[in-house]
Order: structure tokens, then C-alpha cells, then sequence
């Protein structure tokens, strides 16, 4: 008899190779998606030389997702992980932390409300084409930061005509819902597109709001496990095609969130406490395309972008600890590329930064002043297609820094097509690519002052530079391309990563922690992504990886990766006209809350249901069931236990349009 580990790995190692990442829009195959993060030109994804998986704008309303966190679930390999002390999600790939996945919205990076990672949650899919993720370090497009790959937002060029949208839900965690009232709209948002212009010029303006009361299996009880916020975003964009072969986009993005946890602290203090938090975000941005005489092509991207993040402590009768922090970000970006004689698409580009942080705590500066970094990057790729079935992208990075000089980081990706016919797709597929990451302003001089919860978390000026080598290899098969099956084979090597570790000093009960330059760590396993469109109506898709990690100094594996993953997805049509379902189902196995005393966070099975019906042109109806399952924590155990915070979620919503 199966011992109840392996009852749990039962059924996703019954749809080993199998996964993709969502459905595409009815008329449209999933493999027939244009991407660009892999190469930075137009590509159809059964073609492209460098792995890239896609969440499509059908996946997006076909599942309801609000925010880039809801987006990703359903990604294969992508783990989403809550980040301590704040009410959102940052993303890992292919078991490499957060601090090294580069999240891009239009190819331009984005300032981490954390210092480190970005907060996924906080993205909300407002106007989105497409999201991009390529995994690992193996394009010569992307530099610091890009260990564990990307994550590209490709946002939608706006529509000539008057045209709008509004769409509007609530759901419930049921006895959970704070109030204690099962029937409270614990959780509501409302988003809004109004478009318009002609062929010449065209401006959008989109907003969202986001509110939840936060998740709480015991309202009469003082701690919330799921913190309340409020999250709006405002956007603004205008697009103004110059003349037939120019074209200019500019954007203004404004982003607020007001968060509140609520927490009792353990032993001996046993005292109720609390922390408000305000993030704002301004982002300014500007980006040109152009084509040249012949095949010369390029284009350039500028954004400035600032985010404040203040916090405030308190505790009955006081507050404490009022720590006000603000990072700027300022990039300029510029690309060109020619079509060479014998095959070669050469491509070559610059990227010039500059990034500031400056934190208080009590109104006295916590760094000595503002802290400032600057880069400049310089890149070279090139497409080159030796034989009509081998098609080669080899390149290299330049990065100098201001505090860490240069560094070169070659590159190279090939793909080999077995076979290619009008019925049968045959490749292999694979790169090697070298990472590189500086260190970053919170890693030098941050400090995360948790005195009250026991512990303080230091910079350090003598951190060094990570670096890594990514190796990728896999292969795939697609039917009439509606059929396809992949698998992909991954090991990633760190060297000098960064992590904290304890000083050994203790204050007042109070133990210190710094950032260092500590351990070798190694990642490795196997992807796996297939699905079949049997109609325009019928999609199912699935996914399984495989992860290993070590770390070479102590031989243990590393915290916090699970061994399995896996996604099931299903969409079809119903009974009535315009009426269709989704499912949605995960898998992650156990995974390590401390290797070296081998406790762990059990493994745990979800499935989300969604049902839309397109009540006429003008009119959507949707409703779903997240986490069908009720999968919860258990919260006596929070600090070894990392299964969902909230348990079933029921909600309505509609989408109303109008013109286009």
C-alpha cells in the first residue's frame, strides 16, 4: 500500500510531460502567440529559438485574473511565494529567489516595493496582450537581475474609435470574512478602459481598485492572517504613429496601496501589535519604434519611476518605529538591428541606469543619506540561420557598474528542427548563458528594523557580485499545431549568493542578521508543457516540473523549493450559446522550511473553477470558485506551514462594453 507521500505525488506524476501555460482567444492557437522577450523581434512561439511561455489575453478573462500574481498561477514552474511582512506575492523560477527573476512591463524594469523583488500582486492586468516568461539566464537581452529569467507585461497598443469597458466583482471567504458575516463582500474591485483617437493618434485611460478585508479564521480574535488593502491604479497612455515607419507611446502610471496587518508576538511578550503601510508608485515613461531604409529597424525606451513605501508600527496605547523610504529608478534604453547578408539578423543595444534610496526611521536617516548606483550596459545578438534547419542566437552582455566595474556575460541559444512539414513540427532546443547581478542598494545598506518581532536584518558594503550559468536543453513536437508536447532539462550554477545570515549578536533579546556573500547554490530538474486545441471551444492543458537544489556548503537542499509541480487546466463550452467553463488545478509537493533540522510545509492540491457567459455583444456575466478545495494553513503552525493563507473564495462579477 502507498504510503501517504506517495498518494500525494499520485496524480501529477500521472500527467508528467504534460503543461502549457493557458488558453489563447477563440480563432487563435496557443502556439501561434507572437512573443519578443527571447529575441526582441517578432516570433511565432512554436518557432522561436528561445523557450517562452505565454499567458494569453484569453487565459486572462477566460480565469478572471485581477492582478499579475492571479495571472501566473497557472504558469508551470512558476512558484509564487508571499513576501514576509506584506500582503503580496513575488515570483521564483526554476527554484532561483525572486531578487533574480526581472519583471518588465513593455520590456522596461520596475522599482521592488521590496528593494529586492517585485510585488506581483500589485500589477493589475489593466489593458495586457500578453505576458511573456522566458526562464534562466540565457538571453543576452536582459543583464543584472535576470539569473532566474523574465517576465515581460506586453501591454496593448490602444484602439482607434471610442470604445470602453467596465467590469466590476465581489466574492466572499464565507466564515471568514473578518466581519464574521458570511455574506459580507469580504473581497471587491472594479476596472474601467475608456479609448479613443484615430489612425494618427490614439489615448487610453484605465483604472483599478482592489479592496479585501483580509482573510481571518477567527474574526473575535485580534491577529488577521490575510491582511485588508486597498490597492488603485490610474494609467494613462497615448500612442502617435508619426509617419508610416514611426512611431511614439507615452505613458503616465500612478499607483497607490494602503495595507493594515494585524499580528499578536509570541512568547514571552504576548502582546498585540499592528503595522499600516502606504506604497505609492509614479511612473513616467517614453518609447519610440522606427524603421530605417531597407531592413534597418530599431527602437528606443526611456522611464523614470519613483516609489515611496512608508511604514508605522503600533501597539495599544503607542505608536513606533515610523520608517519612510524612497527608491527612484531611471533608465534609458536603445536598440537597433539589420538584416545581414548570408542569413544573420545582427542586433545590438545600450542601457543606461541610475537608481537612489534614501530611508528614515523616526525622521533620522537610517543610511547617512541618499545612496546612489549607476550602470551602463552595452549588448550584441545575432541571429544567424547556418542551415535552412539550424537557426543559432549567440551574444554577449557588458555591464559596468559604479560600485562593481565591468563584467561580460556571453550567451548562446540554437534551435534544431527535426522535422517541419505542413501536419509535423520536430525541434530541439537548448542555450547556455552566463548571469550576472550586482548587488543592490537594499542588499548594501537597507535596514529592516523588526525589533519588536526579535530581529534586525543589516546591509553590507563588502557584499560582491553573484554570478551564475544557466544551462537549458529540451525539445518539442507539435500535431497540425494544435497538438504539442515539450520538455525542458535546466541547471542553474550560483556562485557568491546572496543571503542573510546571523552575526551571533544579541541586544536586549534582539538578534542580529546581516546580508552575505555565503553560499554556492545549484538548481536543477525538468519542464514540461503540452496541450491540445481540438476546437476553438475545447482547449486542455497541463504541466509538471521536476526541481532539485543544493547548496554546496552545507550539502542540504535549499529552503522553501518544493520537489513537485504541477497544472491541469480544462476549457470548454456549455449547454446555452455564449456560456463556457474553465478549471484550474495545481500541485505542489512538500517543501523545506529548514533542510538542515528537515521540517517541512506540507504539499497541497487546489482547483478553481470559473464559469462566463457572453450575454450579448455588450455584456459578460462570470463567477467562480477559488481554492474549491478549502486547502488551507494550519495558523498554529504559520511559521513552518506555507499552504494558502485564504480558503474557499466565492465571487460574480460583469464586464460591460461599449463601441468596439
Amino acid at each position: 500500500m502507498m504510503d501517504q507521500k506517495q498518494a500525494r505525488l499520485g496524480w501529477p506524476l500521472a500527467v508528467v510531460f504534460l503543461g502549457v501555460a493557458g488558453a489563447a482567444e477563440a480563432g487563435v492557437g496557443y502556439l501561434d502567440e507572437l512573443v519578443v522577450t527571447g529575441t526582441r523581434t517578432e516570433r511565432q512561439l512554436l518557432d522561436t529559438p528561445v523557450r517562452t511561455e505565454v499567458v494569453t489575453a484569453g487565459e486572462l478573462k477566460a480565469t478572471h485574473a485581477r492582478s499579475l500574481k492571479e495571472a501566473l498561477e497557472h504558469v508551470p514552474g512558476v512558484q509564487l511565494r508571499e513576501i514576509h511582512g506584506k500582503p503580496g506575492y513575488e515570483v521564483w523560477l526554476q527554484g532561483i529567489e525572486a531578487d533574480r527573476v526581472l519583471v518588465l512591463i513593455d520590456g522596461m524594469p520596475m522599482t521592488a516595493t521590496t528593494g529586492s523583488a517585485i510585488d506581483v500582486s500589485q500589477l493589475a492586468v489593466l489593458d495586457v496582450e500578453r505576458i511573456e516568461v522566458v526562464k534562466g539566464a540565457v538571453s543576452a537581452q536582459y543583464g543584472s537581475s535576470g539569473i532566474g529569467g523574465v517576465i515581460n507585461v506586453i501591454t496593448r497598443v490602444p484602439e482607434p474609435g471610442l470604445s470602453g469597458e467596465l467590469t466590476a466583482d465581489a466574492g466572499s471567504y464565507g466564515n471568514q470574512n473578518p466581519s464574521g458575516d458570511r455574506t459580507d463582500a469580504a473581497r471587491y474591485g472594479a476596472r474601467a478602459t475608456v479609448q479613443g483617437g484615430n489612425e494618427r493618434l490614439a489615448l487610453r485611460l484605465s483604472a483599478s481598485h482592489q479592496h479585501s478585508d483580509g482573510v481571518d479564521p477567527q474574526p473575535e480574535s485580534w491577529a488577521q492572517p490575510g491582511d485588508e488593502y486597498d490597492r488603485t491604479d490610474l494609467t494613462l497612455r497615448a500612442d502617435w504613429q508619426v509617419a508610416d515607419k514611426h512611431r511614439l507611446s507615452g505613458t503616465v502610471a500612478h499607483f497607490q496601496e494602503d495595507s493594515e496587518s494585524r499580528y499578536r508576538l509570541p512568547p514571552p511578550v504576548n502582546a498585540n501589535q499592528g503595522k499600516e503601510e502606504s506604497v505609492k508608485r509614479i511612473r513616467f515613461s517614453l518609447a519610440g519604434t522606427h524603421r530605417g531604409a531597407g531592413v534597418v529597424q530599431g527602437g528606443w525606451s526611456a522611464v523614470h519611476e519613483t516609489l515611496n513605501d512608508d511604514t508605522l508600527k503600533y501597539s495599544a496605547g503607542r505608536s513606533f518605529d515610523d520608517r519612510q523610504s524612497e527608491s527612484t529608478l531611471a533608465r534609458f534604453s536603445g536598440h537597433l538591428g539589420a538584416s545581414i547578408g548570408g542569413g544573420h539578423f545582427l542586433q545590438g543595444g545600450v542601457d543606461v541606469s541610475r537608481a537612489t534610496l534614501k530611508q528614515s526611521k523616526d525622521q533620522a536617516s537610517e543610511l547617512g543619506g541618499k545612496k546612489a548606483r549607476r550602470g551602463q550596459e552595452l549588448w550584441l545578438q545575432d541571429t544567424w540561420m547556418p542551415a535552412s534547419r539550424l537557426e543559432l542566437v549567440p551574444g554577449v552582455r557588458f555591464q559596468n557598474d559604479s560600485d562593481f566595474g565591468t563584467h561580460t556575460a556571453p550567451k548562446i541559444h540554437a534551435r534544431y528542427d527535426l522535422a517541419r512539414t505542413d501536419t509535423l513540427t520536430a525541434f530541439l532546443r537548448g542555450g547556455v548563458g552566463a548571469g550576472y547581478r550586482v548587488p543592490n542598494l537594499k542588499e548594501r545598506h537597507y535596514l529592516f528594523d523588526h525589533s519588536s518581532l526579535g530581529y534586525i536584518v543589516k546591509g553590507s558594503e563588502d557584499l560582491k557580485p553573484e554570478e551564475s550559468v544557466s544551462y537549458q536543453f529540451g525539445g518539442g513536437v507539435s500535431w497540425n499545431r494544435h497538438a504539442w508536447l515539450e520538455a525542458n532539462a535546466f541547471y542553474n550554477d550560483i556562485d557568491q549568493l546572496i543571503q542573510t545570515s546571523g552575526t551571533g549578536v544579541v541586544s536586549d533579546g534582539v538578534a542580529e542578521y546581516q546580508y552575505e556573500n555565503i553560499a554556492e547554490a545549484r538548481t536543477w530538474g525538468v519542464e514540461s508543457t503540452a496541450g491540445w486545441e481540438p476546437s476553438e471551444r475545447w482547449r486542455f492543458t497541463a504541466g509538471y516540473t521536476y526541481t532539485r537544489t543544493k547548496d554546496e556548503q552545507t550539502g542540504d537542499a535549499l529552503n522553501h523549493r518544493p520537489r513537485h509541480q504541477a497544472n491541469l487546466g480544462v476549457d470548454g463550452p456549455l449547454i446555452l450559446p455564449g456560456l463556457s467553463w474553465s478549471a484550474r488545478m495545481r500541485y505542489q509537493s512538500d517543501e523545506f522550511v529548514n533542510a538542515g533540522r528537515g521540517t517541512e510545509s506540507p504539499g497541497y492540491t487546489t482547483t478553481d473553477l470559473k464559469l462566463n457567459y457572453q450575454l450579448s455583444s455588450d455584456l459578460r456575466l462570470f463567477a467562480g470558485v477559488d481554492n474549491l478545495t478549502d486547502v488551507q494553513r494550519d495558523f498554529s503552525k504559520a511559521s513552518e506551514d506555507f499552504r494558502p493563507v485564504g480558503g474557499r473564495f466565492l465571487y460574480a462579477g460583469l464586464t460591460v462594453s461599449i463601441g468596439k
